[in-house]
């Protein structure tokens, strides 16, 4: 079935705004969001009167729940949706935004996200791996896979088998990453990174050293999104939304690796993505080639490589070949999360991607400025993607 073309364009991201960003603030989670929305509705001109939708895909614990943030905020909205507590479903998120305002359902609508209150042990010991078939990040705790962390590295491990990379190979996701959180403000990470410096860091579950996994992190975040209509009366330049494709999901797909690696009930064979599987382009358009910057998913720097296969940027088993010298650098072929991502900006459940991408579009991004840049993609390990434009 071709994609439709329907809402191309008829969307836009109108603001942006967020909090600082640290490893502990000591902040609750809706002083954080709240926080965040004053500074996207005052960095689109809006009144916070404007706002009647409401969306995230953090819960309790550890975040608020989107009918408790209505009412201490004291929003009138006549829709609210929230996900299941993962960061990737962002791009969700934005998706069901984008539906309600097309459709009339709501005016302007405010994807949140706010998390606070200091460190959190992440992954291991709690309800995620009591899920049905395990847990959502590949958590098998029968086979020891007790955290996130060891899911991925199955997959990667699994790839350099594969393909016969290297570690060295993929540090320069790593140090790529840490070179554009240098030149963002608001990056936790800033240090520079070299080579020896991520080779003698410790594995933390092999293949995978410390700089191979994200921050753990507080902060508040919030991006508002309407109508191609309303969103050129406001203050900022509209960052219009070309086109989207869902997340995956189903007995070939693994949240951390490419279909046909043969995790759990996986088949072994040598993924391609098909026109099907490449929808996102029809929508908006567009080819591979046509994107100038991408965005993706990077809890684990693994997880730009499978983005790369996945949207078709390289064929199987290339993608380590397409990350080096520079390749995915601001100045590169293809620039990769240049706010410095999960890795290195920070974690954010994924919205500093989409953040980023509005600063890019909008030429605001400073001395990492994308040069001449018109799209921008976001695109997961996950299948789902979005497609913006200036």
């Amino acid at each position: 079935m071709p994609a439709s073309n329907s809402l191309k364009d008829s969307v836009a991201i109108v603001g942006i705004g967020h909090t600082e960003f640290a490893r502990s603030l000591g902040r609750h989670p809706m002083d954080l969001i709240g926080e965040a929305m004053q500074n996207a509705i005052d960095d689109c001109g809006l009144r916070k009167e404007d706002i009647d939708g409401l969306c995230t895909n953090v819960g309790a614990p550890g975040s608020a729940d989107v009918d408790a943030v209505a009412y201490t905020l004291g929003l009138e909205l006549n829709w609210y949706g929230q996900t299941w507590n993962h960061g990737r479903f962002n791009g969700s998120v934005v998706q069901w935004a984008s539906f309600i305002v097309h459709h009339g359902i709501a005016d302007y609508v405010a994807c949140i996200f706010g998390t606070g209150q200091g460190p959190r042990m992440v992954g291991g010991g709690g309800a995620e791996e009591a899920r049905e078939a395990g847990g959502g990040h590949g958590e098998s705790p029968p086979y020891g896979m007790t955290s996130p962390g060891a899911g991925a590295a199955l997959a990667a491990q699994n790839y350099f088998h594969r393909y016969g990379v290297t570690s060295e190979q993929l540090a320069a996701i790593p140090i790529a990453f840490r070179k554009h959180a240098s030149m963002n403000p608001y990056a936790i990470r800033r240090d520079p990174l070299t080579l020896d410096d991520y080779l003698n860091a410790r594995f933390v579950c092999e293949p995978l050293r410390l700089f191979d996994y994200c921050q753990v992190n507080d902060g508040g975040t919030c991006v508002i999104i309407t109508t191609a209509e309303r969103a050129r009366a406001l203050k900022k330049p509209p960052v219009y939304i070309m086109g989207m494709q869902g997340i995956r999901g189903g007995r070939q797909e693994f949240i951390f690796g490419l279909p046909g690696q043969g995790m759990l009930q996986q088949d072994e064979f040598t993924y391609a993505p098909k026109p099907e599987d490449l929808r996102v382009y029809q929508m908006a358009g567009v080819k591979p080639e046509d994107i100038d910057a991408l965005y993706t998913y990077d809890a684990f720097s693994y997880l730009p490589w499978v983005a790369l296969e996945r949207f078709a940027f390289c064929g199987p088993g290339e993608a380590a070949a397409f990350t080096q010298n520079g390749g995915v650098e601001v100045g590169g072929r293809l620039p990769m999360n240049t706010s410095g991502g999960l890795l290195s900006e920070a974690h954010l459940n994924g919205w500093g991607n989409h953040m980023e991408i509005v600063r890019q579009l909008r030429g605001e991004a400073g001395e990492r400025q994308v040069k001449d840049i018109e799209i921008a993609m976001y695109g997961a390990a996950y299948g789902d993607a979005i497609i913006y434009r200036r």
